[in-house]
């Protein structure tokens, strides 16, 4: 029997008075001297506006001071190897567990990683087919398609005594299952060489359309200087051996310019620079060039498999690595269950918990050799949630970032109740959330706000979700808010088709996605919406896609580089002071010297975590002190990067400082809900739902007359999705049209016309299912989009 050693809790014991995480004084980002108190044990949800801070609070704080403080404990010489995290701005935080961050991060985009080899699926199934398959192919290695067939021999000398050497001889192999055409991606491309350059054209008259491959640099210079064609003479004029050089010689020492350098063929070139990259993590105008120099296509001899003629053709019960691999994982859990071979029993036993907790969490539908790429930022989190589902881990703090993304109303109470069993093996669970679903199940509710950015960063609620309800906070006033469908839709003024549609899961499908309205397509998660938007829309139909592939930026680059506002900032900096535009600029001429534009000064401290300091010379503006004697409309440079996009619209809009060019693009910011952000904000410190919208305000100036979003309510609060559904009212009525991707029902009852794909997922899907307006949705209740409409808007 234990007895109590704490005077103030009788019968309990003093360990037990630990049961909260006090956080006090946390000023990360924009939130100023937050306070809160967290239960453990508990589910806590934090609610509030998009830029509120509540990534700043949960993530930026209390998760990166648990990871900080867990990598303090390895030894210094294993934390000089580990990314040295800075203490965040908070005086007090008490009461930390481990925390294990679940986030909206999408997977490494390697062309190489897989569902499979993301979750370790893949390597059990290696070992699987290494001591089931028959015929017995090898090791494990022998199913990788990341493992190169390696052969070599050779002698080495070994020294014995004083005087004695011998020889010996050895031989080395491996056997992988690499197949040797397409190098384990599954593809081979086909260059094609008019894209490349103009062959009537000769080296110095500049022949090359790729992109970097301009006539001053070092990459034509190589070329030109290496001595093995004349820079004068036509590139069609080649002699054959002269072709090959230019096209596939084999890296060679030359000299250029007195500097030794190495020479290479230009497709091999290509291959490695461009070619090798994932193409969703292309620069956009590297990405356009791709696409129209080379086609991608299945490999021919692995057939896309990846893997070599020996792994595939070694088998269990008839099915080999890649059959299982192709298979969805629902199948293959299936199939698993059939394997009984007591020698491999715990293998198995693992495995079926793997393939079992994708079909659990709504996954099953995916295979495993789906490129990671390619998951949403929803599929991406719920894949890292899986080897966290059958943990043992107890007093664990997981830490989730909207799980509900890209989740159907009819999905969501699957994920509540994942998260409740979290919490009922007794781990702390944190989430950041908007929707009133998965709000209702939290035991405590911390809303922040009131507004956005400079305008939030305070607690505005903190209690249970009856209490945030009756609060009066934006959260409380629109936690129960309801759309109505629309009495009258707008007329379609065309039709855009798509015939006989296949990609992925589509069952050959025909469908007349009508233009001039507002259309959304919905559907469960992976019925096939995006395989049908991104994957079937034919060529040539003037289509701007905004998806959610993640904005890329360091903290050097902030709203207005991205845009593309600083450049008539700059130009009209430079025409009213006479000087170089490169002058305005914290990357180039204009740069303080001491912190080189960076605004701070970083000091490595070797294993332990760097202090940045705010540069003295120029006091955080970045720039240099003579730069900033330079003034535009009665403001320097810094002043206006330091304006809010509010302001800066009014600035830009009249008076001496009108410059309609930079208006347009700030308006544009404005329109889709970003007027708090401050135009020289680092896009480091933008929520996922700030960075997408910046993405579409970008790409609302291209011309182009259907725009497709994919979930644009991502990130957004329940007050903000009013504000979105007025933007596509505008872009609609100014003669565009608009098709969404969607799952939220707001969007939906305000829709046109509605696309319903289903009825399931994978192979259970594929399918249209509805074609009409909301109002017939809801009267027909056909399908489960059409119950949960009619439940939103109480029908």
């Amino acid at each position: 029997m234990v007895t109590s050693t704490d005077p103030q809790r009788p019968g309990g014991h003093v360990a037990d008075n630990h049961d909260l995480i006090r956080v006090h004084g946390a000023r990360e980002n924009n939130l100023k001297d937050v306070s809160v108190e967290l239960p453990k044990r508990r589910l806590t949800v934090f609610t509030g506006v998009s830029g509120s801070g509540k990534s700043s609070l949960v993530f930026d704080t209390i998760a990166a001071e648990s990871q900080r403080l867990i990598n303090e404990t390895y030894s210094a010489f294993l934390q000089g190897f580990m990314p040295t995290l800075a203490r965040p701005e908070v005086d007090v935080l008490e009461g930390l567990t481990t925390a294990i961050t679940v986030d909206q991060q999408r997977m490494g985009s390697d062309p190489r990683s897989t569902v499979g080899t993301a979750t370790d699926a893949n390597a059990m199934l290696r070992i699987l087919f290494s001591r089931l398959g028959k015929p017995y192919f090898g090791p494990p290695g022998a199913f990788s398609f990341n493992v190169a067939s390696v052969s070599a021999s050779g002698g080495f000398t070994v020294e014995r005594g004083a005087d004695k050497t011998k020889t010996e001889k050895v031989t080395f192999s491996r056997t992988g299952g690499m197949c040797v055409r397409c190098e384990g991606r599954g593809t081979v491309t086909d260059i094609d060489l008019t894209q490349l350059y103009d062959d009537s054209k000769s080296l110095n008259e500049d022949p090359f359309t790729i992109p970097t491959y301009t006539g001053g640099g070092w990459v034509v210079r190589v070329i030109a200087e290496s001595g093995f064609f004349d820079p004068d003479k036509p590139i069609r004029e080649y002699t054959k051996k002269e072709r090959h050089d230019f096209l596939y010689r084999e890296p060679t020492k030359v000299k250029v310019g007195g500097a030794n350098l190495t020479y290479e063929g230009l497709i091999p070139k290509l291959q490695k620079s461009m070619l090798s990259k994932d193409r969703e993590s292309m620069q956009p105008h590297i990405r356009a060039f791709v696409d129209r120099a080379v086609t991608f296509t299945t490999c021919p001899e692995c057939d896309g498999t990846r893997l070599t003629e020996g792994a595939r053709s070694s088998k269990i019960k008839g099915i080999s690595i890649a059959d299982a691999c192709a298979m969805e994982i629902r199948d293959l859990a299936e199939w698993v269950r059939g394997v009984d071979e007591p020698s491999v029993a715990p293998l198995l036993t693992a495995l079926q918990h793997t393939l079992d907790s994708f079909v659990e969490i709504g996954l099953g539908y995916l295979s495993l050799d789906r490129p990671s790429g390619t998951l949403s930022g929803g599929e991406a989190q719920r894949v890292k949630m899986i080897r966290h589902l059958g943990s043992s881990l107890t007093d664990v703090t997981y830490v989730f970032d909207e799980p509900t993304i890209g989740l159907h109303p009819h999905d969501i109470q699957r994920m509540n109740d994942l998260l409740l069993r979290l919490r009922d093996k007794g781990n702390t669970v944190l989430v950041v959330e908007h929707k009133p679903e998965a709000i209702a199940i939290a035991d405590h509710v911390v809303d922040l706000g009131p507004g956005a950015g400079t305008e939030g960063g305070t607690v505005c609620f903190e209690g249970t979700v009856e209490g945030l309800r009756a609060s009066g906070t934006i959260t409380g006033r629109h936690l129960d808010d309801r759309a109505s469908v629309k009495d009258t839709v707008r007329k379609p003024t065309g039709a855009l088709e798509i015939r006989g549609a296949t990609a992925n899961n589509l069952r050959d499908v025909d469908v007349d996605i009508p233009l001039g309205v507002l259309t959304v397509v919905t559907g469960v998660a992976g019925s096939g919406k995006s395989s049908l938007l991104h994957g079937s829309i034919p060529a040539g139909q003037d289509v701007i896609a905004v998806d959610q592939t993640p904005i890329r930026g360091s903290r050097r680059s902030n709203p207005a580089t991205y845009t593309g506002l600083l450049e008539p900032i700059r130009k009209a900096f430079a025409k009213a002071n006479g000087v170089k535009p490169a002058l305005f600029s914290a990357n180039s001429e204009g740069a303080c010297p001491t912190c080189n534009g960076a605004g701070v000064v970083f000091t490595d401290l070797g294993m332990m975590a760097g202090v940045s300091t705010t540069c003295e010379d120029c006091g955080g503006k970045r720039f240099d002190g003579s730069v900033l004697e330079y003034h535009f409309g009665g403001r320097d440079i810094s002043e206006v990067l330091g304006m809010s996009v509010t302001d800066a619209e009014e600035f830009f809009r009249e008076g001496e400082a009108r410059l309609p060019a930079a208006h347009k693009i700030v308006q544009r910011m404005a329109d889709v809900g970003l007027g708090y952000l401050t135009l020289g904000q680092p896009l480091t410190t933008l929520s996922g739902g700030e960075r997408q919208r910046l993405k579409l305000a970008t790409h609302m100036g291209d011309k182009g007359g259907v725009y497709v979003l994919d979930e644009p309510t991502t990130g957004l609060h329940l007050a903000d999705v009013e504000q979105l559904l007025g933007l596509l009212d505008r872009l609609v009525d100014s003669g565009k049209s608009v098709i969404v991707i969607e799952h939220h029902q707001a969007v939906m009852a305000h829709a046109d016309w509605i696309i319903d794909l289903g009825p399931g997922a994978g192979h259970d899907g594929g399918r249209i299912v509805f074609e009409g307006t909301p109002a017939e949705l809801v009267a027909a209740r056909s399908t489960l989009t059409g119950e949960h409409l009619a439940q939103y808007v109480g029908a």
